[in-house]
């Protein structure tokens, strides 16, 4: 059967079988992707996936259940009532009402208009690209372009009905550098972008520049995380401004609206309707609200989904996200994102004077505590001395806690950069940091 007779056939039975509500949630994708190495192509798949979440509400508990296939819905109601019943809390989480969706202007993606022949094309042409600079890069260990076209549809038995159709683009070079003995490679990516110039240029330029790199000493250091670390860095500290983390005692931020959490010129904003990837509604068909986290070094707001509002009192900041239509709905940035400043990051490294940039942080699942806010990251980066970059460095670790983080910010860049793609996007521009820990020699 169709969706729209499935649908309505699981609502018919969730009210017959004394539900008092309930919701679908369906996802389709439709994906791309292409890979390339050394002129072949390494790995290929076209994919269409649609999957449909099922909500119901019994006895003020919510039960959740997921198929892919419309062929039963007596069993899939069945399903989702059973683990409704389950649920040893009353959550209090209401359905959204019908509303009126903001428009929503989505800018065209150049590689998603192309067929599959010059996507195909584009990437072998990427690694030419990235080849083309000879000395001392080697070879391209990853050539990728990817595009997903998505549609989401939310339905409920208070009669919303919400429907949006995106679509996303990503391309990624992986070159490799060789001096000596010496190896390193490095990434840059692109998303809805076919500037794949700028791509290959870019990944060349962060390789070569990694070669000759050592640690430093150990001790405190005045800190320019680039534009790329201070998104990883925000990225992972993203659930402490979830409410539902803050309701649960999983957030530092419990309570601490009204109260000055960074440095008076730090704004963070989540912003679903910002161009880099806007939706008109949130997973619970919410309308699409911008929301000031940080005004000032002050902390406004918490991020609401409307189980986690209706238990604050307040109203809902569109945050209602899903991982995927087979999961529950919980709290999600959109947009998240540090509010640019005015500075150049080559004004900045002037500033820095003497001390580090940071242009890379890994190991965030394991390395930093979103419970108490401290983190510990292998990072990588360049020793700067008098305004001047000196030599690239490696095999650090960068410490310190969410808190001293924010509060030692003395100047944000205008360099707004957002990462990878995904339900969520964080963006930063570059960020001085008055002083953090390092661990090196």
């Amino acid at each position: 059967m169709d969706y729209q007779t499935f649908r309505e056939r699981l609502f018919d039975i969730a009210l017959r079988n004394g539900c008092t509500g309930a919701e679908t949630y369906r996802l389709e994708d439709i994906n791309f992707s292409v890979g390339v190495l050394d002129q072949k192509i390494d790995n290929y798949s076209v994919s269409r996936a649609v999957g449909i979440g099922l909500r119901v509400q019994v006895d003020g508990r919510n039960g959740y259940a997921y198929t892919e296939a419309m062929d039963d819905p007596d069993a899939l109601v069945a399903h989702a009532i059973d683990n409704a019943r389950s649920i040893e809390t009353k959550d209090e989480h209401p359905l959204q009402v019908p509303q009126e969706m903001p428009p929503v202007e989505h800018t065209p993606d150049p590689l998603c208009a192309l067929d599959e022949t010059a996507k195909i094309e584009a990437a072998f042409r990427l690694e030419r690209l990235v080849l083309a600079h000879g000395d001392p890069v080697t070879k391209s260990a990853e050539n990728m372009l990817q595009t997903t076209q998505r549609t989401v549809s939310l339905h409920n038995t208070n009669g919303l009905a919400a429907e949006q159709t995106s679509d996303q683009s990503i391309v990624f070079a992986n070159p490799v550098a060789k001096r000596g003995e010496e190896v390193r490679d490095a990434y840059a990516f692109r998303c809805a972008s076919d500037d794949l110039e700028a791509v290959a240029d870019e990944a060349v330029q962060k390789a070569v520049a990694k070669l000759g790199a050592s640690p430093v000493a150990p001790g405190k250091y005045r800190v320019l995380l680039q534009s790329e670390a201070a998104g990883t860095l925000l990225g992972a500290f993203a659930p402490m401004f979830s409410a539902d983390n803050a309701q649960k005692g999983l957030s530092l931020l419990a309570g601490k609206e009204g109260e000055t959490i960074a440095a008076a010129g730090v704004d963070i904003v989540d912003d679903p309707l910002h161009p880099v990837q806007p939706r008109a509604f949130d997973a619970e068909g919410t309308p699409s609200l911008t929301t000031r986290l940080v005004e000032a070094g002050v902390l406004r707001s918490l991020l609401h989904n409307l189980k986690t509002a209706k238990k604050a009192g307040v109203s809902t900041t569109s945050n209602g996200g899903r991982a995927s239509a087979g999961s529950p709905v919980g709290v999600a940035p959109s947009n998240l994102y540090v509010v640019p400043g005015t500075e150049s990051f080559d004004q900045l490294v002037e500033t820095l004077g003497n001390g580090l940039i940071i242009t890379e942080m890994s190991g965030t699942h394991a390395g930093v505590n979103t419970v108490s806010g401290d983190f510990s990251l292998l990072s990588g980066g360049f020793l700067v001395e008098n305004g001047k970059i000196v030599r690239a460095v490696d095999q650090i670790t960068v410490a310190g806690t969410f808190f001293s983080l924010m509060s030692g910010i003395s100047k944000v860049g205008s360099d707004l950069r957002f990462g990878f793609p995904g339900n969520t996007r964080i963006g930063s521009p570059s960020l001085l940091v008055d002083a953090l820990t390092v661990a090196g020699q």
